[in-house]
Order: C-alpha cells, then structure tokens, then sequence
C-alpha cells in the first residue's frame, strides 16, 4: 500500500496512493476514519500528488470522509490534482463540495 498519513495540530493529510480503486479504497476509507475518530481533525487535506487512476470507489471515500470531517465543524481541501483526477472531481461534482487548491 503507497498511501501515507500525517498528523499535525489537527490537519490529516491524506496522501493517496497511485491508484485508488476498490481495494486501496477500502484501506484508505478504514484508516482515516480510525485517525479522525481517534485524534481531533479540524481539518483534511486530500494530497493527489501521486494519484494516477480513481474509480467511484476514490470518489465514495472523499465523500464519506467529507461528511465525518464536516460533521465535527472541520473543513476539506483536495491538493495536486492531475488532469485526470480534476476532470473526475468536474464531472461527478466533487468541485462543488470540496475546496480544490
């Protein structure tokens, strides 16, 4: 698994992997909401810097991550994104309810 969590003054960044389809997805989706439950996330930092491929699965983990983080008066921001990913944040409407950077 090539994805990396950091943990500073309530910021979770979540660097995700090259790939992020079902089976990375699940592992992404169970250690983030294992961080945000356990330490105090104001705020969630989706790093697409190395992210290459997404499939709805990537998308369900944003937005359910989203929701838990949103919940607790925390905001989400997604960082680095390629061409690719931003066309799939365009057309399924995550640009509407993420800030992208």
């Amino acid at each position: 698994m090539d994805y990396r969590f950091e943990k500073e003054y309530g910021c979770l960044v979540l660097r995700m992997p090259e790939e992020l389809d079902h089976h990375q997805a699940e592992f992404v989706k169970e250690e983030a909401d294992g961080l945000i439950l356990k330490y105090p996330v104001r705020s969630l930092i989706f790093d697409f810097a190395d992210t290459r491929f997404m499939d709805s699965s990537g998308i369900g983990v944003i937005i359910g991550r989203c929701k838990n983080v949103r919940f607790s008066g925390g905001y989400v921001k997604a960082v680095n994104l390629n061409g690719q990913i931003e066309r799939i944040f365009r057309l399924s409407g995550l640009k509407k309810i993420i800030e992208v950077e």
